[in-house]
């Protein structure tokens, strides 16, 4: 119950998300039901069913990581003063967070199964033409424990990753601008000690300001790894002739399974590295006799690394593997069916709104020290300056890094 009076009660944003989070659950349950479909519909075709279902891993997991995402920037579940003393400590909110993001992808799950009955024409009030029979399996009964069993996979994917990005760390450092609970409830009643109390209110207004950037994250190796393992499995499957192909649906070209796996290693190997080169840009920003504002830039775009930074990579596999299939086609595209551009229009549609969900969280986690600068004199031009800066260096590193690796991936197959 206090769930969804949170919910309810949210910010318009907020609920905008939480939407969001419902579209992509329910265009990942309507291809995980047209799987079912397809495979009522071809008995025979065993090996082809369980394709379909593999691929639909990728919405699958697109979808979960923008879940997990959203939920770690629900303001509603981030722990205030005086909710430790109602029972709502670190625990009880990650429950809440968890129980938040199951009602969004339940609904979603809930949408897509009422859409597909729609198109079957199984709804007494809305009935179709069926005439995309053959991947619904109109003329069939629907084994209810495979629905469920189907729909239940999203859901209860986001309510685990959830509850694990959210579980309570111990040790966990302040983040800057943020009071521990227990610190600012004994300030409240008057108990802190007469060497920590502030002489003026303005000292307790003004956060503590990140005197050294924060450590490197330490993917980059094993980004670089698992990137250059990815082409290198990807050349090798290509250049044997008589390797056993895989067939793709929805009208894609089929190829070696070595190539997909390359594929596959490629984007974990972007996603590892995403953290260290955008660590890398603030460094570049900071290098070579900086200003104020390039020093602001920099410092904000390493402390926001490990947030931005895995998104950015994901988005920038995508955008490589998109790049690569449109240099393989070259100009005469493939007849893609429906269900492959909804697989399409739902990994990219959710690795961007994580990647702007993750820069909004950013934003949030800056907001003190943002209030800081502005109190101090700072004006809003250098403020807006530096976001510019920081944009523009992702743009000038990620870019680059996306196209070269695009053009290694699809090199092998345009010379195959």
């Amino acid at each position: 119950m206090l769930a969804l009076r949170l919910a309810r009660g949210a910010h318009p944003l907020v609920q905008f998300r939480r939407l969001l989070v419902a579209a992509a659950s329910a265009g990942t349950g309507f291809l995980l039901l047209c799987t079912l479909g397809y495979a009522l519909a071809h008995p025979e075709a065993s090996a082809g069913s369980v394709q379909r279902l593999a691929w639909c891993a990728v919405p699958t997991a697109a979808t979960v990581y923008l879940a997990v995402t959203v939920a770690r920037t629900d303001p509603g579940t981030r722990p205030r003063s005086g909710l430790s003393t109602i029972g709502l400590g670190p625990a009880r909110l990650m429950a809440l967070s968890a129980v938040t993001t199951a009602l969004s992808t339940v609904l979603g799950s809930l949408l897509a199964l009422l859409a597909f009955l729609h198109l079957r024409g199984d709804l007494p009030v809305l009935r179709s033409d069926r005439t995309a029979a053959g991947f619904l399996a109109a003329d069939q009964s629907l084994p209810l424990p495979a629905v469920l069993t189907l729909l239940v996979l999203v859901p209860l994917a986001a309510s685990l990753g959830s509850a694990l990005a959210l579980r309570p760390k111990d040790g966990r450092a302040r983040r800057p601008g943020r009071t521990d609970t227990g610190a600012q409830t004994a300030a409240e009643s008057g108990d802190v000690p007469d060497d920590r109390a502030p002489d003026s209110p303005d000292e307790m207004s003004v956060p503590d300001l990140p005197l050294a950037p924060r450590p490197a994250p330490g993917g980059l190796p094993w980004g670089v790894a698992t990137l250059a393992a990815g082409l290198a499995v990807e050349t090798h499957a290509s250049g044997g002739g008589q390797q056993q192909g895989l067939h793709l649906p929805g009208g894609l070209a089929g190829g070696p399974a070595g190539v997909l796996a390359g594929w596959a290693l490629t984007a974990l190997g972007l996603a590892l590295a995403g953290p260290a080169l955008a660590y890398l840009c603030g460094s570049l920003l900071q290098s070579m006799s900086p200003g104020a504002v390039r020093l602001l830039a920099g410092r904000g775009l390493q402390e926001e690394a490990r947030r931005i930074g895995r998104p950015l990579g994901v988005v920038c596999a995508v955008a490589s593997a998109a790049y690569a299939t449109a240099a393989l086609y070259g100009g005469a595209g493939p007849s893609l069916g429906p269900l492959t551009v909804l697989g399409a229009v739902l990994v990219a549609g959710c690795t961007l709104a994580t990647l702007a969900t993750a820069a909004v969280e950013a934003r949030q986690d800056r907001a003190d020290t943002i209030a800081a600068l502005v109190r101090l004199g700072a004006p809003a031009t250098v403020l807006r300056t530096a976001a510019l800066l920081r944009a523009g260096a992702l743009v000038v590193v990620f870019v680059p890094v996306t196209w070269v690796v695009a053009e290694l991936a699809a090199m092998p197959l345009t010379r195959g």
